[in-house]
């Protein structure tokens, strides 16, 4: 596609075209979706409705992600923090691990205030703060967690990408953990004699050896207390808009087996592409049985690698139309989610951005490009809002994936100079109306899902195995939220735990189909790597509506071993081993 570059110029250059074009697709981008409600009216057969409750001050989960003096100004202090959800101890149930800031100027953990804590969920709705004894508080200025079994010994290990050095903790088995930062050579790349910021990370097995790499997403180039001084009004300083700091580039490690990585960002094509980097999430775009990463960038194009059989990456976001906006501007991206909205088997695209920009959404044609789908899909009204985590997650389990975003402005006083703007906003869910629309449906989510707050990372999973997807969302200078999803359509649902043999241990970049029994498809795959600077539950999640039996389950594991499983009961947490051929 040599001249989709030049065509994407053109079409900036000619805004009056561009509804038009949309029109024009809407129809052709409708008709990559095979979901269940392509024929039908989805709202109106639907019974209940996405409801959460608020639950952490019950639960006894209490945290806030703190960060120091704000009046310099410094750009990290907007941007804090990740949440991870991992069953760090075997027992079934998903644990909270939620990340802080550190003191301004040393960058350092000079008070349990900041400490990065680990909550194990105690099976009854409530959860325990075991972070002294697991060991895992972190030292440095926090942003992002990802967690993965980088040694396949069946116990998740955590990662943390910070603005000082990164570390990297190694699940004892125990309940506790070490820091092995040193001994993995992990603790972060250098650019010009200095460590650079990272945002966030994912894990992902990029040459298919069976063990867990790293992706590190870097941001920009920043020293304590040297920001710029940026007025959003006389007397008024905001933090500076990103133009004003150099990019950098991400790194990759290659994992070695033996508890070490390599550094492959210069031979793999990584380090060769600068941008500022805010979340990274992986899929396998052209079915080539190889992982590729997305990762967005903050008012600087996003990038897409193409991963080539495990060797190099090739960046390909601008001929696959996901490097700018609709009409050709690099946006804010944020937050990300990279897996088949549509239910055509294909991975598609959905990233946050700040006010004024639409979280732009881009089907997979499957033919190496995306087409957007923003305005045609119902999110055009994305553009009032300010995004940062989120996740394609089907909430209602009536089969059909819906989308979450952690909402809040930047500028923590954008109200001193702009009175109509407020620093935090609710949060908001989208129902997949099937067909290709998304309806915003946050005005009835609940009375706790309306509160206002500054919402940062969100990680998703099951907390209490009721086949209902839960939240918990990270909130700057304010407690942490658990959303508990209370929906009720009476739909059934299923959770696949995959534990790969010849594969990684965690099974992640599996791709599921999911056959009903009217030969409806739906599809999902093992991933952590979702939305801003967090984590996600590895196990992967279906609804099944009113069906109580999935007719066939079909998992494409990296090795590429293929299973089938046949009449597969609902409204269970199945575990699934990897077979040896």
């Amino acid at each position: 596609m040599p001249h989709l570059p030049r065509i994407r110029r053109w079409i900036s250059r000619n805004q009056s075209l561009l509804r038009l074009l949309i029109l024009i697709a809407t129809p052709v981008a409708q008709a990559f979706g095979q979901d269940r409600a392509s024929t039908g009216n989805v709202e109106s057969t639907y019974r209940g409705s996405i409801q959460f409750e608020e639950i952490a001050g019950k639960a006894g989960l209490h945290y806030i992600t703190a960060t120091d003096d704000t009046r310099n100004k410094n750009q990290p202090q907007t941007m804090v923090a990740g949440v991870a959800l991992l069953d760090y101890d075997g027992d079934g149930y998903l644990d909270v691990y939620l990340v802080g800031g550190a003191s301004i100027p040393s960058l350092i953990k000079t008070s349990p205030v900041y400490w990065n804590r680990l909550f194990h969920n105690n099976h009854d709705g409530t959860f325990t703060d075991v972070t002294a004894k697991a060991g895992v508080a972190g030292a440095g200025y926090g942003s992002g967690v990802a967690v993965g079994d980088y040694d396949n010994d069946g116990r998740p290990d955590i990662f943390l990408a910070n603005v000082t050095g990164n570390q990297l903790f190694h699940n004892n088995g125990d309940g506790t953990f070490t820091d092995v930062t040193a001994k993995a050579g992990v603790s972060g790349a250098t650019l010009d004699g200095k460590k650079m910021w990272s945002v966030g990370a994912g894990w992902f097995d990029y040459n298919n050896d069976g063990k867990l790499d790293l992706f590190v997403v870097n941001y920009c180039k920043w020293e304590v207390n040297k920001d710029p001084v940026c007025l959003l009004k006389e007397g008024v300083r905001g933090f500076c808009h990103p133009k004003l700091y150099a990019p950098l580039h991400n790194t990759l490690y290659r994992n070695n087996g033996d508890g070490t990585f390599t550094d492959v960002s210069q031979e793999t094509g990584i380090a060769q592409h600068y941008g500022k980097g805010m979340a990274v999430t992986f899929a396998d775009i052209d079915g080539d049985g190889y992982l590729d990463a997305f990762v967005t960038n903050d008012t600087t194009p996003n990038f897409l690698f193409h991963n080539l059989h495990g060797k190099k990456f090739e960046e390909i976001a601008v001929q696959a139309g996901v490097a700018y906006s609709a009409d050709g501007a690099a946006l804010s991206g944020m937050g990300a989610d990279f897996r088949d909205v549509n239910n055509d088997g294909l991975p598609d695209i959905w990233y946050t951005t700040v006010e004024h920009e639409e979280f732009p959404l881009a089907l997979n044609t499957g033919k190496g490009d995306f087409v957007d789908v923003t305005v045609s899909n119902g999110l055009a009204g994305t553009t009032n809002m300010s995004g940062w985590g989120n996740g394609m997650v089907d909430f209602d389990n009536d089969g059909l994936k819906d989308l979450f975003v952690a909402r809040a402005n930047v500028m923590d006083n954008i109200s001193e100079a702009i009175p109509a703007r407020h620093y935090p906003e609710p949060n908001a869910v989208f129902r997949n109306l099937g067909g290709g629309k998304f309806k915003d449906v946050s005005a009835s989510a609940g009375t706790d899902f309306q509160k206002e707050a500054a919402h940062r990372g969100v990680a998703f999973g099951d907390l209490d195995n009721d086949g209902r997807v839960d939240m918990v969302v990270s909130v700057l200078n304010g407690p942490a939220e658990v959303f508990h999803n209370i929906s009720d359509a009476g739909n059934h649902w299923l959770l696949l735990k995959l534990v790969g043999t010849k594969s990684n241990r965690m099974a992640i970049g599996a791709q599921v189909k999911l056959t009903e029994a009217d030969g409806s498809e739906q599809w999902n795959e093992v991933t952590t790597a979702v939305g801003y600077a967090s984590s996600s539950d590895p196990r992967v999640h279906f609804g099944l509506g009113k069906n109580e039996r999935a007719k066939e389950i079909e998992i494409r594991w990296p090795s590429g071993i293929r299973q089938t499983l046949q009449n597969v009961k609902a409204d269970q947490v199945l575990e699934v081993t990897e077979p040896a051929k």
